[in-house]
């Protein structure tokens, strides 16, 4: 017999008897018609920032993609496997998203293990050490700064590796152009964990700031 965690089967008895006879109609159109969403959020796999809970989104409203750190790795055509590269090329080209979020959290444990490699059992063969190395100068820049904190270098990297994130996804061909006809806008974001605060990249000065939601 087929076997779930009964957390899992817990939570889909709970969807089924409320959530997806509230919005059956929806599910329904979108099985029916396809998903047009207009933003893709690449955020981090942590199960404690979840992009759809934090932006209260329905069934159908983001292309969301995890991984850890959210991270964007540069152009590189190379005939590898590239999950984030692919999904991507599918927001971007096929359907035609409008905005791309890169969305970064505090107390991320990938940005941890880049600033501190002995803080887990990690080494260069891992899939997640080669992966971390993406951000590997800015963390050596940040952990050279003997007058920050340690939680001050873990936010300054979290919120820098976005600003890489963003770089790299200028290096995709059709971002680049699709951004440059106005047609794509990018962004970046930061979420604190513990105080519910979002953080966003003010595209004139780079800094991150607080959004005006009243």
């Amino acid at each position: 017999m087929a076997n779930l965690p009964d957390t899992l089967l817990d939570g889909y008895r709970a969807f089924m008897t409320r959530r997806y006879v509230a919005e059956s109609g929806k599910w329904r159109s979108l099985a029916r018609e396809g998903q047009s969403p207009e933003t893709m959020v690449i955020a981090c796999c942590d199960s404690r920032a979840a992009p759809e809970v934090i932006f209260d989104s329905g069934p159908g409203e983001l292309f969301v993609v995890r991984n850890v750190a959210n991270l964007v790795p540069p152009y590189s055509p190379d005939g590898e496997f590239h999950s984030t590269s692919a999904a991507l090329e599918f927001a971007v080209q096929s359907l035609k998203v409008k905005h791309i979020v890169v969305m970064g959290h505090g107390r991320c444990g990938g940005i941890r293990a880049a600033l501190d490699p002995n803080a887990a059992p990690l080494s260069p063969g891992d899939f997640i050490g080669k992966w971390m190395s993406l951000v590997a100068p800015a963390a050596e820049a940040v952990s050279g700064n003997p007058m920050m904190t340690a939680s001050e270098r873990q936010t300054a990297l979290e919120r820098i590796s976005i600003r890489f994130s963003i770089a790299n996804l200028r290096s995709f061909p059709c971002v680049k152009i699709l951004e440059g006809k106005g047609r794509l806008s990018l962004h970046g974001a930061w979420f604190d964990i513990s105080s519910g605060e979002l953080w966003a990249v003010n595209p004139d000065t780079g800094d991150f700031e607080r959004p005006d939601i009243d």
